[in-house]
C-alpha cells in the first residue's frame, strides 16, 4: 500500500503542510520525542508538526463540539476512551482510517487487543499508537519488614497490590500516599482499580454504568476513600495535580509511592537516576488496567493528508522503536517489536461511561 497511487497522492497533497497536533504537554519525555518526530517529518516529507499542549485533551474536544464540524484549527489529537466515545457519537472524526494509512497494517490488532476503546469498537476512527498498563511505583522503604504491600515473592520486580494493603500501608506510613486529583487520567484511573478490586471485577463495570449499577457498586468505592482519605498526603484535602508532579514529590522525598501508566517508566527513571534502584514496581493483583492511546483526525481538519502522513510515520518501526528505547518508554502497538514478555498481567478497561460517572461524583464528595 505504501507505493500505491493513493498513497503516493497522499504524500503529494502533505508536502509544505502544517499538522497542528493537539496533545497532553504534562511529560518532558513525551514532548522530547515529539521534538524528535517533528524533526524527521520535515526532513522526510516536507511536513511541518506544531505541538499544541494541552493539559487535558477535553479542551479540544470542547473546540471541536464548537466548531460543529466545520473547518478546525485541530488536525491531530491523541485521544482515547470518553472522548473518542464522545466525538464518534457526533460523528465530528475522519473515518477509514487503517485502510488509508500504510502502517496500520503493522498493528498488533489481536495481541493487544486494539480493536476497542473502554468497550466502544474504534471502526477505523483512530488509529493506536502506544499502549499504557496502570502501575504503581513504590519507594522501597513501603517494603521493609514485610510491609503488606508486597504480597508476592520478594526477589520479583512486579509485586501485586489489593485495595486492603494499601490502607493498611497508610495506616503505617501515614501521610505517605496520593494519588492524582480526577479527572486526571492517572487519579481516576486509580480509582477504577480501586473499584475493579472491590467489587471483585463485576461485570457491569464493562457494560453502560445504568444507574443501578451505579447505585450498587460505587458505594464500595466511596466507602473505601472515607477511611483512605485521612490517611494520605494531606488528609486527602488536597491532591497532585498530575502524576508528573506525583513523581516530583516522591522524588523530593514527600510521598513515597507514585503512579503510571507506562509500564517502563520506572527503568527509565532508575537509568536517569531519578529514582533509586530499590524502588519498585506494582500492580494490582486483579491485572493493570490496560488501553491502547491513539491518534484521530478531526473531520474539519485543514491539513487531513499531512496527518495522515505524520500518523504513518508514528507507526513506522524506526519511530515505535524511538519511542519504546528513548526517554518516554512507551511501548509499541506494531507486531515487529512486540514482546510479550515485557507487559503486565491485564486488567480489561471499563466502559467509557464510568468514567464520567466516577470523575463527577468524586467531584462531589472529596473535591470541595
Amino acid at each position: 500500500m505504501a507505493n500505491s497511487p493513493q498513497w503516493q497522492k497522499t504524500l503529494n497533497e502533505a508536502k509544505g503542510d502544517t499538522v497542528y497536533f493537539y496533545a497532553w504537554g504534562g511529560s518532558k519525555p513525551v514532548n522530547d520525542y515529539l521534538r524528535w518526530a517533528a524533526r524527521e517529518i520535515a526532513s522526510r516529507y516536507k511536513v511541518r508538526l506544531r505541538h499544541v499542549k494541552v493539559a487535558d485533551i477535553s479542551e479540544a474536544v470542547s473546540r471541536l463540539k464548537a466548531e460543529s464540524g466545520n473547518k478546525s484549527a485541530i488536525d491531530l489529537l491523541w485521544i482515547n476512551g470518553e472522548n473518542f466515545s464522545f466525538l464518534k457519537q457526533q460523528e465530528l472524526l475522519l473515518g477509514n482510517l487503517w485502510t488509508g494509512i500504510p502502517n496500520a497494517a503493522l498493528l498488533a490488532t489481536q495481541a493487544l487487543s486494539l480493536e476497542n476503546d473502554f468497550g466502544v469498537p474504534i471502526d477505523g476512527y483512530e488509529v493506536p499508537w502506544g499502549v499504557g498498563q496502570f502501575n504503581i511505583i513504590a519507594s522501597n522503604n513501603l517494603l521493609v519488614n514485610n510491609s503488606p504491600l508486597a504480597t508476592n515473592n520478594l526477589e520479583t520486580q512486579n509485586r501485586k497490590v489489593t485495595p486492603e494493603s494499601i490502607l493498611q500501608t497508610a495506616k503505617q506510613h501515614p501521610g505517605r500516599l496520593s494519588y492524582p486529583r480526577p479527572p486526571e487520567f492517572h487519579g481516576t484511573t486509580f480509582l477504577k482499580q480501586l473499584l475493579v478490586a472491590l467489587s471483585d471485577n463485576d461485570a457491569r463495570l464493562f457494560a453502560y454504568a445504568s444507574p443501578e449499577a451505579q447505585a450498587t457498586l460505587l458505594p464500595l468505592l466511596w466507602d473505601y476513600l472515607d477511611q483512605l482519605h485521612p490517611l494520605i498526603w494531606q488528609q486527602g484535602r488536597a491532591f497532585p495535580s498530575s502524576n508528573t508532579e506525583q513523581l516530583s514529590l516522591v522524588q523530593q522525598k514527600t510521598l513515597d509511592l507514585t503512579v503510571s501508566f507506562n509500564p517502563n517508566q520506572l527503568i527509565k527513571e532508575q537509568k536517569e537516576q531519578r529514582l533509586p534502584l530499590s524502588a519498585q514496581r506494582l500492580y494490582f493483583s486483579q491485572g493493570a488496567i490496560t488501553n491502547s492511546h491513539n491518534l484521530a483526525i478531526p473531520k474539519g481538519a485543514q491539513s487531513p493528508a499531512a496527518a495522515k502522513v505524520v500518523i504513518n510515520f508514528l507507526l513506522s518501526e524506526q519511530a515505535q522503536q524511538q519511542k519504546l528505547q528513548g526517554s518516554w518508554g512507551d511501548p509499541t502497538v506494531i507486531t515487529p517489536l512486540l514482546d510479550p514478555a515485557s507487559t503486565l498481567p491485564s486488567q480489561q478497561e471499563l466502559h467509557s461511561s464510568w468514567q464520567q460517572v466516577i470523575e463527577e461524583q468524586w467531584q462531589q464528595k472529596y473535591g470541595a
